[in-house]
């Protein structure tokens, strides 16, 4: 692999080249982008230079897309006609199912496999990239290259190999639902009048997701709707069991089990 393309250099797209560089990759990176998303991201040698999607498809042996989802649904619908043969392209969507079917019938030239880094931050944008991003944290693939799975190795993440459904379905429970429930969580708060005077660290810790903006979600709602509406019904049932043990022994039973989950999440 001797030339790399980003296309969508914000956090995600950004920390990739920087972890590329710091696990040893010596080739051109280029970068495809907003102007001041460019702008940022030569200031900071994020890239060598920027290049229209056209120009960096040509020229590129291995083609990240960084985008919204929506984006790279687009994206994909366009770039074959650019590539080399042979040319790998992957993504670093939130959903798989979506992004991965386009792609089995948009890209024939090149080789697509999804991915889904499992890693971000609260802030948003290049200045924000960590070569560090991925450091210990899950990297899903949707399918299988040596090369590519060698290097995602190489920037210390955690591969794993699974199917785009299945990757749907897992992250609506472990990622999305946190989300709306944090939403929910935060608006019921804010319905109390003056419950920020007596607002712990519980209540803080639980909201952080609610500031994230709904631009980034709108996508992954919409190409994720089926799998995030099951995994609110088995909360919403959870919930009226909770509701319905309030006082009862059983309570202490679903503490015990709720606490066997969470240290297994931290191991």
């Amino acid at each position: 692999m001797n030339s790399v393309s980003i296309v969508g250099v914000g956090l995600v797209g950004g920390s990739f080249a920087l972890a590329l560089r710091q696990a040893g990759f010596a080739g051109r990176i280029f970068g495809v982008s907003s102007q001041p998303a460019i702008d940022a991201a030569l200031v900071r040698g994020v890239i060598d230079e920027a290049l229209s999607l056209a120009e960096a498809a040509a020229v590129s042996d291995f083609i990240y897309l960084a985008q919204p989802i929506e984006r790279i649904l687009q994206t994909i619908g366009v770039i074959d006609e650019h590539i080399r043969p042979g040319t790998l392209i992957t993504d670093a969507g939130s959903t798989k199912v979506a992004i991965v079917n386009r792609a089995a019938g948009a890209i024939s030239r090149g080789r697509f496999i999804g991915g889904h880094p499992m890693a971000g931050k609260e802030s948003r944008g290049v200045e924000q990239a960590d070569a560090d991003l991925f450091r210990g944290r899950p990297y899903v693939l949707t399918g299988r290259d040596q090369g590519l799975e060698s290097w995602i190795e190489r920037i210390g993440a955690r591969l794993v190999v699974m199917t785009a459904e299945e990757h749907d379905r897992l992250v609506a429970v472990t990622s999305h639902l946190p989300q709306l429930i944090s939403t929910a969580l935060a608006s019921v708060i804010g319905a109390q009048p003056d419950s920020a005077k007596v607002a712990g660290p519980a209540a803080v810790d639980l909201t952080r997701l609610a500031l994230s903006p709904y631009e980034i979600w709108r996508d992954i709602f919409a190409t994720n709707a089926d799998s995030v509406d099951a995994a609110l019904s088995s909360f919403i049932t959870k919930l009226e069991e909770l509701r319905a043990s309030l006082r009862s022994p059983k309570m202490e039973r679903a503490f015990e089990e709720a606490a066997s989950a969470a240290k297994a999440l931290r191991r």
